[in-house]
């Protein structure tokens, strides 16, 4: 029973990989997987926030000739110090707005730039999640990240925040911010698999996981410790006793107690990476 339950785990672990990562080549198969009810019964419908932000959408030229668009929150100083926010698969929305918002206020002098991966899709409805997570193209989004990070500047210091969708973004903008990036923070979010892929990242890695997170388990999180130490990588792993999604406050799947903690310990690394 046992050793059926971790092959069927690591089976949705790995098809999970491919949704998040959203390459283009496989992108019959992350549509196939967005549409599988258990996947969508994970991540329920989010409740409402009633939100007014401080922070405003602001736009940015892409290297693939389009523009790109983030919430920015600007720091009250002058700063080459970033933080960007990777959202879940829901989209760009009022959560994730409030919680750029949050670590805003708590970091102090840093510039908060909320990336808009869908190109100004969201939804609240999990097959619709689905459709708009499958249909992202890996060059597209790896355009916006790198549009933002034309806008932070040649000096600028970035770390990398980011859950579920974005957990993986999270580790991916932090490798592609190269010697700019400062740390990087993945909740329940799926790593790169490949040494080549790991190799530009010069950012250390802090990982949130939950235990009972039947997608990004044991298995996954092992291969990706495994990995970090074959090429030299800094990466802290953490784990709750909790579901996927765990720490977003609009998701039936919340738990305030091990929001709390992990909160705490990514706050703590941003502030330190980011001194």
């Amino acid at each position: 029973m046992k050793l059926t339950y971790y092959v069927l785990s690591t089976f949705f672990a790995l098809t999970l990989f491919a949704a998040c990562q959203s390459s283009g080549g496989e992108k019959e198969g992350m549509a196939k997987f967005a549409e599988d009810t258990a996947f969508q019964s994970a991540h329920a419908s989010p409740d409402s926030l009633a939100f007014q932000g401080k922070g405003e959408m602001v736009g940015f030229a892409t290297p693939d000739g389009k523009r790109g668009s983030a919430y920015f929150l600007k720091s009250a100083t002058d700063s080459k110090k970033y933080l960007f926010v990777i959202h879940e698969w829901w989209g760009l929305n009022d959560h994730i707005k409030k919680e750029a918002e949050r670590l805003y206020d708590a970091l102090g002098d840093v510039n908060v730039m909320a990336l808009d991966i869908y190109d100004g899709k969201s939804t609240a409805d999990p097959k619709e999640a689905g459709k708009i997570m499958g249909e992202v193209q890996e060059d597209r989004a790896v355009a916006i990240i790198k549009g933002a990070l034309a806008m932070a500047g040649p000096d600028a210091r970035i770390a990398t925040v980011g859950w579920c969708f974005g957990g993986g973004w999270s580790l991916r903008s932090s490798i592609l911010a190269g010697d700019h990036g400062a740390g990087c923070v993945m909740y329940y979010g799926l790593p790169v698999e490949k040494a080549d892929q790991l190799a530009p990242l010069k950012a250390d890695v802090l990982g949130l996981f939950a235990k009972k997170d039947g997608w990004i388990n044991e298995p996954v999180v092992q291969g990706f410790e495994n990995l970090a130490k074959a090429t030299g990588k800094k990466l802290e792993v953490h784990w709750y006793d909790a579901d996927h999604a765990f720490a977003n406050p609009s998701n039936p799947n919340y738990n305030q107690e091990a929001a709390g903690e992990a909160n705490a310990v990514a706050l703590g690394f941003l502030k330190e990476h980011l001194k």
